[in-house]
């Protein structure tokens, strides 16, 4: 791909809008592309962490494995995402899987080198800080639910947090999932079983909280799904 056009791509992430040419020179050197098949995996867990990646377009599924091979998705990622979230200025090893749900093209840059354009670029480190402060933020309120809430309003609230990533405005106050989660995905985002998710959804569409549209999508009704939880 041209300097030009990996440009284009870069500067569509927030991290790097500001940046004047010559402040992103440096990037277009060192940033490669690649494209990735839909079920391939970009790392696996616990390889020797060396690229931070930017999604231009395609979805990224980030999770975990136990030593019984248990899965827990961490999160879904779309274009304008990056990941891994943490490994920068120390020497550490990939937290996670990443596999790609949908065919994906990704800008990865060596995490040596992006640690040095770090540090010459402070603007980007503080936009860093700002992305890595939100992931905390959604870490501890996860935690809370997990903490304080029993599992019927934990799939609740799992399901506002995917309307608000992944979903798109249909009509006034319901909003249609356009990223297809499994029974399976949603029980392992939250740590429960396929059948606690499979009888909670039947529960909510019982009570026309959710439905399925002409296309298999699920439908939020997220009005009456908030005020559920009070």
């Amino acid at each position: 791909m041209y300097p030009d056009s990996v440009k284009n791509l870069l500067q569509r992430f927030p991290l790097f809008k500001s940046l004047t040419d010559y402040e992103i020179a440096p990037i277009l050197n060192i940033a490669q592309n690649r494209t990735y098949r839909q079920g391939t995996h970009v790392f696996m867990q616990d390889e020797p962490l060396t690229n931070v990646y930017f999604i231009h377009q395609g979805k990224m599924k980030i999770y975990r494995t136990d030593i019984h091979g248990k899965e827990q998705i961490i999160n879904v990622l779309n274009g304008g995402d990056m990941f891994p979230h943490q490994g920068f200025f120390r020497n550490d090893n990939y937290p996670a899987h990443a596999e790609v749900m949908e065919e994906a093209v990704l800008t990865f840059i060596p995490i040596p080198l992006f640690e040095d354009f770090l540090i010459n670029n402070p603007e980007v480190s503080i936009k860093i800080f700002r992305v890595l402060g939100d992931k905390i933020v959604d870490l501890q309120n996860r935690l809370e639910e997990k903490i304080l809430r029993n599992t019927y309003e934990q799939i609740i609230l799992l399901l506002l947090r995917l309307g608000k990533k992944h979903g798109l405005e249909t009509a006034a106050g319901r909003l249609t999932l356009t990223t297809h989660f499994t029974n399976k995905d949603l029980a392992n985002m939250i740590g429960s079983s396929r059948e606690t998710v499979s009888r909670t959804l039947t529960q909510l569409k019982k009570k026309q909280l959710i439905s399925t549209d002409s296309s298999g999508n699920t439908v939020l009704n997220t009005k009456q799904l908030k005020e559920e939880l009070f």
